[in-house]
This record gives C-alpha cells, sequence and structure tokens, in this order.
C-alpha cells in the first residue's frame, strides 16, 4: 500500500478549515506554502575512510508568530515532502500552544542505526555547516525529532557556536542540561500528552485509574507515555509495540521491564509473559485509550472502522488520515490530534529558549507546573472550537490555530 504524500495531507486539512472558518483567501494562499526551503549536500568521512554525501533539508514554513521552531529529524526514508508537513504542523502546533514561534523542520536522509557515534557526529556538524547562516536564535532554532537526540543537539549547537565565534547556547532545543538544557525536557512530549489525557477523560467520563491503553511506537515518546500513564493516573498499559511487532498482556505490562527488553533484544517483541501481535492488531485493541507514537498514516479508511479506543491520543505526527478522521467521528471516538497532543516538547523547547537568553534555569516542577497550565488551556480551546462549529478535534485545532497565525499576518501587513 502506498503511503499518502503528508505534506499534501496538511494542505488538504487546511483547505478543510478554511472553508469552515470562512477563510481571508488571500492568508490562505500564503499558508499553502513553506516561505522558504534549503536543501544541502552534506559530505562525511565515513570510518573506512571514504566520503558519503547525505542530502539534508530545512524548512521554514512560516514565522508571523516568531522565530522558525521545529525538529530535526534522521531517517533513511526522510523526504522534502514529510519536511514540508511537519514544518506546517509545527507552525499550527506552536500557535495552538500559544508560544511566539513560528514552524521549521529540517531532516537529513540516513541510516543512524548503520553509523558509529563518530560517523554520526561528523554528519551532525556538516548539517550545521551547511545551514548555519539559516538558522539563530532569532531565526530558526532546531530541536530533537526522530532518530535525534541531546547529545547530536549538543554538537549542533557547538559547531553552530563555534562558526558564530560565541557561545549560542540558544540555537537549539534538547540539549544535555549541563550545557543549557531545561528540566523535564527529556519526556515532555509525553507528559505534555498525558495533562491532555486528562482532560479529555474528565470531558468523556473516563476514570483513568485501571484504564486499559495500547502503545503503537516504544521509543522516547511511547515509553515515556506508558510510564506517566502508569504512574500518573494508574492505566494499565496492555499492549506496545516498536518496528518488528508488538506485545500484549490483558494483565497490564510493566513499562520498565518492556524498556529494558528492548535495549537488551532490539525489540519488545518476545517480552516474556506476553503475546505477540502486529502492529495492526495492536491498533484495533479494545482499550480505552489508544496513543499512536510512531510514523503518519496508521489510521487509515481501511482500518478505522475497526478502532475500538474510547480516545485515540496521537503523540505521533500525522498518524490519521483525513478520510479516518472522518469515521473516527461517527464512531465518536474522541482523537485528540497530534499538533495538540504532541506539543509538549515544543512547549518546553521554549521554555528552554527563555531560560538560555536570561541564563536562569527552573526546577523540574515548575517546568511541570507551567506546561500543564499551557496545554489545558490548549485543549480546552480546541474543545471549545469543535463544539461551536460542530466539528471535530481536529478540524478544532487547525481553526485555532489558523486563527492565531492569521492574525499575526494580517498584524504585520503581509495581507
Amino acid at each position: 500500500m502506498s503511503k499518502q504524500n503528508p505534506f499534501e495531507i496538511v494542505q488538504r486539512q487546511l483547505t478543510q478549515c478554511a472553508k469552515i472558518m470562512n477563510l481571508d483567501p488571500n492568508v490562505y494562499e500564503i499558508l499553502l506554502h513553506p516561505m522558504r526551503e534549503l536543501h544541502v549536500s552534506i559530505p562525511v568521512r565515513m570510518d573506512d575512510g571514504s566520503v558519503k554525501v547525505f542530502q539534508g533539508f530545512r524548512v521554514q514554513y512560516n514565522d508571523a508568530l516568531g522565530p522558525a521552531k521545529g525538529g530535526i529529524r534522521f531517517h533513511p526514508e526522510e523526504t522534502i515532502d514529510t519536511v514540508r508537513a511537519l514544518a506546517g504542523w509545527m507552525t499550527f502546533k506552536c500557535a495552538l500552544a500559544d508560544v511566539p514561534l513560528g514552524g521549521g523542520k529540517g531532516g537529513i536522509i540516513c541510516n543512524p542505526k548503520e553509523m558509529s557515534q563518530g560517523e554520526l557526529e561528523r554528519l551532525s556538524r556538516g548539517y550545521i555547516d551547511q545551514v548555519w547562516q539559516f538558522i539563530g536564535p532569532e531565526k530558526d532554532i532546531p530541536a530533537p525529532d526522530v532518530y535525534t537526540n541531546p547529545q547530536i543537539m549538543a554538537w549542533m549547537m557547538d559547531e553552530y557556536s563555534k562558526l558564530a565565534g560565541k557561545n549560542q547556547f540558544g540555537v537549539i532545543t534538547g540539549k544535555p542540561p549541563r550545557i543549557g538544557g531545561s528540566a523535564g525536557r527529556g519526556d515532555a512530549t509525553a507528559r505534555g500528552g498525558m495533562y491532555i489525557i486528562r482532560e479529555a477523560a474528565k470531558v468523556r467520563g473516563i476514570k483513568l485509574e485501571n484504564a486499559t491503553v495500547a502503545i503503537q511506537g516504544y521509543g522516547n515518546a511511547g515509553f515515556f507515555a506508558a510510564s506517566l500513564a502508569k504512574a500518573l493516573f494508574g492505566c494499565k498499559v496492555v499492549a506496545v509495540s516498536d518496528s518488528k511487532g508488538g506485545i500484549y498482556n490483558k494483565e497490564g505490562l510493566d513499562p520498565q521491564a518492556v524498556y529494558d527488553h528492548k535495549q537488551k533484544s532490539r525489540s519488545v517483541v518476545d517480552f516474556p509473559g506476553a503475546e505477540n501481535i502486529t502492529n495492526e492488531e495492536l491498533l484495533e485493541l479494545d482499550v480505552d485509550i489508544l496513543i499512536p507514537c510512531a510514523l503518519e498514516n496508521v489510521i487509515t479508511e481501511k482500518n478505522a472502522a475497526n478502532i475500538k479506543a474510547k480516545i485515540v491520543a496521537e503523540l505521533a505526527n500525522g498518524p490519521t488520515t483525513p478520510e479516518a478522521d472522518g469515521i473516527l467521528y461517527e464512531k465518536d471516538i474522541h482523537v485528540l490530534p497530534d499538533f495538540l497532543c504532541n506539543s509538549g516538547g515544543v512547549t518546553v523547547s521554549y521554555f528552554e529558549m527563555v531560560q538560555n537568553f536570561y541564563m536562569y534555569y527552573w526546577e523540574e516542577a515548575e517546568v511541570q507546573e507551567r506546561l500543564d497550565k499551557k496545554l489545558t488551556s490548549a485543549y480546552y480551546a480546541v474543545l471549545n472550537a469543535a463544539k461551536e462549529y460542530k466539528i471535530n478535534m481536529r478540524q478544532a485545532a487547525y481553526v485555532v490555530a489558523v486563527q492565531r497565525v492569521a492574525d499575526a499576518m494580517k498584524l504585520r501587513g503581509w495581507v
């Protein structure tokens, strides 16, 4: 099955939103396209002495609300259209979280699982060598994404600082705390999602203690989602999966034990005491909460009718296609759309920028309290728009976010 083009999905979602809110056609025309994008070739000396050239991208979608913000993804199947889509979603995610930032995204076509630490460092620094004049604390601030991490961010920040001739901790977020990273950044995406799930459960009358949870994807976001669902609310995580398959135990799984197993065996599959299942089977389990934490387009018109969860909390970017959205809405499944549900990461990245700028760092409890306040407010803004316009939650999230970006564009005289 060929996957849908993610950038075309963004444009379709935006078109839908424009009709609902009767958006100014000039604003709509601008928002359909990224403002600027950079394509680079990055030569890297490999450990065997050969030079390999990697292709990389950086897209700045819209900066009406502030400097562009968005992660850098290392992935063997990276495409410019994926980066464009993610940059578009970041634009609306920042607006929805009510942080003064625009949307950007970056990516390199590579397979980090096949590269040594030295090769990854040379690739990371090489990318910054190519894009450094395009980014900066007041222009565009990258962060980690799929297959990138705090160490990679540290190398990138260091390379930018060398080129700029001064320490520039604020050019990158998601750094280790010792060099300007924020407390609470590691689990921020999942924790933010948990705050939104908490509010959604109140609205839908779902008791979270012993509520059943299935999580597709067991990387950073998936592991923290499993751990926090259990620790914060007493949920029962009955199924998790990764790219090789999934596991199920109706009595519940120990998130840390599953993580340790994955570290040893490279997969959650064959975890002792659990039944192996496919990723497709996990999505269709009869659970209270389904949390997709993997890649795009996993809930489609082909399987949406089989989704049984009461809440779908999208920690992944773009896991649900527009056709599937309509089916889930008809089934009265409460979808917490990606750029609402996973906005905890960019919100704490914004907090990291603020702390970098005034060189004073908050305690973790303060970070979490501020995050909770921001995302709880965002959830109710979306819920109220959904009720007012009688539309689904994703459409409502777009209405709220696009209105904020449109207002900024008009105030600045762009339209």
